[in-house]
């Protein structure tokens, strides 16, 4: 990590943005890979994600001037750095800063669409804690954090971001905290309706294991260390992704609508999390409530809303409704079962079990209609060169509909998939890209002040 953090600032230096005769906070977030759980969270499953080794970093220079000035590198040298500057003022005042759909308004123009994931942790900070800003900030940011590919690039960056400003505006805030006020400027801000797990990975993740999260909303549990014979990579398919993507969302709502109805159904519901539903009872009881699709004027008009705080039921479109309630109903008990064997394994047979609920989790995102070509193509790739090579399971990741892999596979079977990768490339053209190693969470790496 020293090296990642040398190089940073030997391009703060190049770049001349900041005074030299002020304090810089640097501070760093990494991407994660989505192991077990993924669009699960939303619906209060069990996830196990992994920090990957790619992190983003953001420096912070109070200014005088009442001004947020941004500067976002990017790793090809050749490329014009991305730049954005926005009035404090535009933010609205201490006393009332501007509601989050101005927000939102602010940063509907594509070309400036990622500043809203910087911007949004000053207004989060404004509307969630009243934080008063008397000054400006110039923010220098680098990402090594590949965009579009579901490793979480949008929660590195707010949680990059978050770090710096609360140390440089010498504002306090818990880790956990940290992690959901980061959800809000996603949600709020950015308007992309992803649940809880990026964000507290990138914060309260530990190298070397999987933070083992129940999203209820938020429930930290101790960490699950990977055993030394076992590894865990990421395979980029090359096919684009985003959380605030139709599909995604779509399914989300799906299952909420679908939640919906088992509770007005049934009083032998649970009242809290979907997820909360055991496999046993949806199957005896509650699935035949719950038809395959519906439009959304037929759902509002039979049951008003949903309770979710990120998505709405649109009455012009139609929404499919058993198996979205279905994937994280199973999905969580998937997890449940894989992280108590994965605490105890001990050789190939039990790690050959761990992939088998990784496949059945891609079968399931699939059936949710989250699969890709790409992503399909890399997990049958893996499942044909199979425990013989070394490789016991992959999975699509985070919010599906193309994206990265997470493979599972003995220690020693990096050769393996750098063969799937080859593969991979001559069935596609596209060489993926390989994420391999962990680093530690935005807490653990704290802060430098240079």
């Amino acid at each position: 990590m020293s090296d990642e953090i040398t190089a940073f600032v030997d391009a703060i230096k190049l770049t001349g943005f900041f005074d030299q005769r002020a304090a810089v906070i640097l501070a760093r977030a990494p991407g994660r890979l989505d192991v077990m759980g993924g669009i699960a969270d939303y619906s209060g499953s069990l996830v196990l994600q992994r920090t990957i080794a790619e992190a983003t970093f953001a420096a912070l220079q109070r200014t005088d001037a009442r001004i947020l000035n941004v500067v976002s590198l990017s790793p090809d040298p050749n490329e014009i750095p991305r730049v954005f500057a926005i009035p404090m003022d535009s933010l609205g005042s201490d006393v009332e800063p501007i509601p989050y759909s101005d927000a939102r308004e602010l940063f509907r123009n594509v070309e400036t669409r990622w500043a809203a994931y910087v911007i949004g942790v000053f207004l989060v900070l404004m509307r969630e804690r009243r934080v008063a800003f008397p000054q400006g900030s110039k923010i220098l940011i680098s990402s090594r954090v590949p965009e579009a590919k579901g490793v979480a690039s949008s929660a590195a960056l707010e949680v990059a971001v978050m770090q710096a400003v609360i140390t440089a505006f010498d504002f306090p805030v818990d880790a956990q905290e940290m992690a959901v006020l980061c959800q809000k400027v996603e949600n709020l801000v950015a308007g992309a309706p992803c649940g809880i797990m990026d964000q507290m990975t990138a914060v309260c993740g530990e190298a070397g294991s999987l933070l083992s999260l129940l999203c209820q909303p938020a429930q930290l549990q101790s960490p699950v260390r990977v055993p030394e014979t076992l590894e865990f990579w990421g395979l980029d398919s090359g096919e684009r992704h985003a959380v605030s993507g139709s599909d995604y969302t779509s399914v989300r709502t799906g299952a909420f609508m679908g939640f919906r109805m088992i509770a007005e159904a049934s009083d032998e519901a649970p009242d809290d999390y979907l997820a909360n539903v055991s496999p046993v009872d949806f199957a005896r009881d509650f699935v035949s409530l719950l038809p395959e699709e519906i439009s959304g004027a037929e759902f509002l008009k039979r049951f008003a809303r949903i309770d979710d705080t990120v998505t709405s039921v649109d009455p012009g479109r139609v929404y499919k409704i058993r198996q979205p309630a279905a994937h994280p109903i199973f999905e969580n008990h998937r997890v449940l079962q894989f992280r108590s064997l994965l605490l105890d394994s001990a050789d190939d047979a039990e790690f050959a079990q761990l992939g088998e609920w990784m496949y059945q989790s891609h079968a399931s995102y699939t059936a949710c209609g989250l699969g890709s070509r790409g992503t399909d193509t890399i997990v049958k790739l893996v499942r044909d060169a199979g425990p013989a090579s070394g490789l016991f399971g992959a999975r699509i990741t985070g919010g599906g509909s193309g994206g990265t892999v997470a493979i599972l596979g003995r220690a020693d079977a990096g050769s393996a998939v750098a063969e799937i990768a080859g593969a991979y490339e001559r069935l596609t053209g596209y060489r993926p890209y390989i994420f391999s190693g962990s680093s530690p969470g935005a807490a653990a790496f704290g802060f430098r002040k240079l």
